[in-house]
This record gives structure tokens, sequence and C-alpha cells, in this order.
């Protein structure tokens, strides 16, 4: 009866708490990366991106000194490889309105993505605005205030925006736009800003979202959406065709604390719960990699594009090698990783060491 009973508790232990393993990714942190002005400050990080000379760009929710609500809350800062401040780009400008996403095309064009003015915007490499989609409510309209969740859902509108997320391209240049916590789709542009089609809708089916938070591309053109409210991630071909999902389920262990508030009971909102994806990035080739983060327990997730599970690394906390809330991530590589964090205002740069194998080891 006994052996049993240890049995039935194994099996138990490993459903429950076995689901899914991960190594854990040895890292630094690069103390005081990312270099400020005396007299300049970030507010909530809320993109990150690197160009081909190694520039970091960073989307922060500075620049106002305004209400809590209805501030302009965006700000768009360049940086050198090693972190020195450049310049501003954008400063003041219409678009600016609460900071989502920053993107670096294969072009070296910088996209930002506002969610409160419902606009994606495109900078050339010296800065100026050479693309706009989507329009922003106009202040002078009776009652004008931000989209509202209503139910059912508002349908979509061709090339308009409610509340955009994310944006990314694919070898043709094609435009993908995640759009958002109104909308629930992916919106699809050619390389010249016309309009293609849009796929996707509020649910739980393949090819329905709950907040398509984060997306990226490969190297083949497929499309990778942080479907953060489903808790996985849904993967599809150029046209929008549903290939797959993939699911991270490795359990928070149980003395992980959240950055703030109690830690989430496991049938609490599914934005906190483990491996619901807050960002995501793809490594460039010519093996590629995925990384992403959750909220709680702040981890970072590396994944192959099949949805392998090869390793992890972090928690939630204040300290340098913690996160609190990673909102976007930028890979440049396999073993560098640039993370935005919203809650500790702050941009961090990790270097990653993998572990050898025995192979490798035996050599030496």
């Amino acid at each position: 009866m006994k052996r049993l009973l240890m049995i039935v508790l194994v099996v138990f232990s490993a459903a429950a708490f076995g689901r899914q393993s991960a190594p854990e990714i040895p890292y630094e942190s690069e103390h005081n990366f990312v270099k400020l002005p005396a007299d300049l400050y970030l507010g909530e990080a809320a993109g990150v991106a690197v160009n081909s000379k190694g520039h970091i760009f960073v989307l922060s929710r500075g620049n106002t000194t305004g209400p809590a609500y209805g501030a302009s809350a965006a700000q768009l800062l360049e940086f050198d490889a090693d972190g020195k401040y450049l310049r501003e780009i954008g400063k003041n400008l219409y678009a600016w309105s609460f900071a989502h996403a920053v993107r670096v095309d294969k072009d070296d064009n910088v996209w930002v993505v506002d969610k409160g003015s419902d606009m994606i915007v495109k900078f050339d490499p010296e800065g100026r605005l050479v693309m706009v989609f989507g329009r922003k409510k106009e202040a002078s309209d009776e009652n004008s205030g931000p989209w509202t969740h209503v139910n059912p859902p508002r349908p979509a509108v061709d090339g308009q925006f409610r509340q955009p997320t994310d944006v990314t391209w694919d070898q043709e240049g094609n435009i993908f736009i995640s759009d958002g916590y109104i909308n629930s789709r992916v919106a699809k542009f050619d390389k010249n800003g016309d309009w293609v089609k849009q796929w996707g809708r509020a649910g739980q089916g393949a090819g329905e979202f709950n907040t398509p938070h984060s997306i990226a591309a490969d190297a083949h053109g497929n499309i990778y959406v942080a479907d953060r409210g489903n808790r996985r991630i849904q993967v599809f071909d150029h046209d929008g065709v549903f290939l797959r999902e993939m699911k991270i389920d490795v359990p928070a262990s149980p003395d992980a604390q959240p950055w703030m508030g109690a830690r989430p009971a496991p049938d609490g909102p599914t934005t906190m719960q483990p491996g619901a994806p807050w960002a995501i990035c793809i490594t460039p080739g010519p093996t590629q990699y995925l990384y992403t983060a959750d909220g709680f327990p702040g981890r970072v997730y590396k994944l192959s594009l099949d949805g392998k599970m090869l390793g992890m690394l972090g928690r939630s906390g204040r300290q340098l090698k913690q996160f609190g809330w990673i909102h976007e991530m930028a890979c440049p590589s396999e073993n560098e990783i640039y993370v935005a964090e919203l809650l500790n205002w702050r941009v961090q740069k990790l270097i990653l060491h993998p572990i050898e194998t025995r192979a490798n080891t035996a050599s030496h």
C-alpha cells in the first residue's frame, strides 16, 4: 500500500511540477550600460532595438511632466554600441502618446509603435519620418477619448488601429503589425505600405488572439505572435495560415515572488502566469533561436523555432540580473540580449554563457 501511494505521489508530482524543465543559463548584465546625459532620465522602458552598427534604440515612457492621464509619454533615444548617448529622434512628434515598441528592419529603418495614438511610424536611418500607419483620435472631437473594450468587439477596420503593439517584416519587406489590446488581429501591408489583408479575431482557438502583444519573423518569413492572454506563441506563414503553437509550461519555484503584489494564483489572470509571453525576439541565422519573457516569475526563456525548451534565466526583482516586467527584447546574436523593463525604468544588456557540452569539455 505504501509503495502504491509513493508511485501515485511521484506521478502526481511529475504532472503538477515537472511539466517542462529547462537548464539555467549562466549570464551577466553590464552595469549602467546605457549612459544617459546628466539631465536626461528614462521612464518606463517600453522598447529596445539594435541596428546593424550595434546602435541601441530605447523607447521610453519619458518626456512627460503632464497629468497621469492624457500625458504624452513617449521618447525615442539612440545610443552607440558602447551605450553612449547619441541623440533623441522625433522630439515632440505628433504620434507620441504612450510608447509600446521599437524595431529596426534589415535596412536600419527605425519603426515605433505607439499604443496611445494608435499609430505606427517609420524613420529612415537619418531619423527622418518616411511612413505613417494609423491615425489617432482628434482631440477636437466631442467626448474624444481612448478606445474602450466592448462586447461583442468592434469589427476591425482596414488600416485603422486600436492600441497596436508591435511590428515585423518578412524577407520581401511585407509589414506585419500586431493589433493589439482592442482589436485582436495581425494586419499585413506590402513593402510600399499598401494594405494586403488581416487575420485573427478575439478568442482562444487557432488563429484567434487575446492580446497579441509582440511579433517577430524568422528567415523563412514565418510570423510568430506572442498571444499573451492565451499564454502561447502562435506561428503562421506570411499569408496568415496557422502552422502551430508553442507553449511554455515551466512552473514557478515555490519561493518565487512578483515584482509587486501578491503571488499570482494558478487560476488568476493568464497574463501573469509563468510562460505567458510578454515579449519575443528571434536571433539571426544560420541557426535561429527564439527568446521570450514573462511577467511572473520574471524569466527569459530560450527556445528552438519548433518550440523545444533549451534554457531559461532570471527572476523578478530590482537588482542587476533581475527583471521588472520585460516589455520588449532585442537579440542581435544568440548570446547577446537587450531587455527593456517597465517597472525598473531601464535597459539591461545580457551576455549569456552557454553550458559546455560533454563533447566540448572532453576535447579540452
